[in-house]
């Protein structure tokens, strides 16, 4: 645990200190966020924050590989398939760049994301084992495999890409499932006597630290954003973290609960499903603006200014208030999903159960209380 906590510190670091870089080449490159009529911010910041968090997560792999536990216990398989995956990130972060400083159009910046898909998949990082009931597994041909891969990669960055519309949301969003996931890989390992390095657990606590080491430069008022060389490489690096899990455990080793007797037919499923539920706020924003546009007769992929965080803009929240409240969001779903898929007892649902009721609180009933002094006058002053 002190090793990984190390690379969380390095990656943090290192993207700390090179945002400032970062943002020097936005503003030279003339890499900057106009204000659009859809943005809430009020004045021009600059992108490629996405080069300040691959340079963090680039300097705790090559850290981690010089650790002495790491080194030992991870296996060759730990840090080829982590290297693979930073491979695909630079290069779906070299798109994303070009975009920032070019704006490519929606075709080209998506056959830039099945290319990156295509090298994790041409080098073995895609889904291979199904739990089934029982404790038992069964295998996707390699076909199979990797679409559902594809689909997932390709899925992940598109959902994270979408819901970067408030300073800092994107960012504590995917640091939030990068967390939960390192908690999952962790706590699994531990329970199946196996190992407690695995490509799953360095890869999330890499892309933890490197989502905390940019938040700082993130926060409303943002100082860089992200842009898609971000946006993308940090949805590709969670749902690739995800997908090694399943090529280094076997489906019998997945569907054991924390009691390590097999678990039910639904809670087996639930780590499968985990790369989804990690990120369900913005998957579930990209279904929506989706189904909002093509019904609209627009195209999926026109902007607009109706995703979830504009909602709760509308119905009172201020930018970091709505920033905070998505995040509460997204580790009730996370952590919820970790918890179910790893233990039982009464204990556990009592906490969900008071998380959810706070958060719905927060939601909802928080925009509606305000001092006298700011409640607007009947006549709307």
């Amino acid at each position: 645990m002190r090793e990984y906590l190390l690379v969380f510190l390095i990656a943090a670091s290192a993207t700390y200190l090179l945002t400032v870089i970062a943002r020097e080449i936005a503003v030279r490159t003339g890499a900057v966020a106009r204000v659009r009529d859809r943005d809430v911010h009020a004045e021009p910041v600059p992108y490629l924050g996405g080069l300040a968090m691959l340079g963090g997560l680039v300097s705790a792999y090559l850290v981690a590989r010089e650790l002495p536990w790491l080194s030992t216990h991870g296996g060759p398989f730990v840090f080829h398939d982590a290297r693979i995956v930073l491979i695909a990130g630079a290069m779906i972060c070299a798109i994303g760049t070009l975009d920032d400083l070019f704006e490519l159009d929606a075709l080209t910046k998506l056959g830039g994301q099945v290319l990156a898909a295509g090298f994790l998949i041409l080098n073995g990082i895609q889904y291979m084992y199904f739990p089934s009931g029982g404790g038992g597994q069964f295998s996707l041909d390699p076909a199979q495999g990797a679409l559902l891969t594809a689909f997932v990669v390709v899925g992940t960055m598109n959902a994270v890409n979408m819901v970067d519309g408030l300073d800092g949301l994107a960012t504590g969003v995917v640091g939030i499932g990068a967390l939960a996931f390192f908690v999952f890989c962790y706590q699994l390992t531990s329970l199946n006597n196996a190992s407690l390095a695995s490509t799953g657990a360095l890869l999330s606590a890499m892309l933890a630290g490197a989502c905390a080491g940019f938040l700082p430069h993130n926060i409303n008022p943002a100082r860089l954003f992200m842009g898609d060389s971000g946006s993308m490489l940090i949805g590709l690096v969670l749902s690739a973290s995800a997908i090694t899990l399943t090529g280094q455990y076997s489906g019998a080793d997945l569907a054991h609960g924390a009691m390590g007797t097999p678990a039910s037919l639904a809670p087996t499923f639930l780590p499968l499903a985990l790369p989804i539920t990690l990120l369900v706020v913005p998957i579930a924003d990209l279904v929506l603006a989706v189904i909002r546009r093509t019904r609209a007769g627009r195209s999926p992929f026109a902007p607009d200014k109706q995703h979830l965080h504009h909602r709760l803009l509308e119905i009172g929240h201020s930018q970091r208030r709505a920033v905070v409240i998505m995040w509460m969001w997204a580790a009730l779903v996370a952590g919820s999903t970790v918890a179910i898929s790893l233990y039982t007892g009464p204990v556990m649902w009592s906490v969900i159960a008071v998380a959810t009721a706070l958060t719905v609180t927060l939601t909802f009933v928080l925009p509606t209380v305000r001092p006298p002094h700011l409640r607007a006058s009947p006549e709307g002053g």
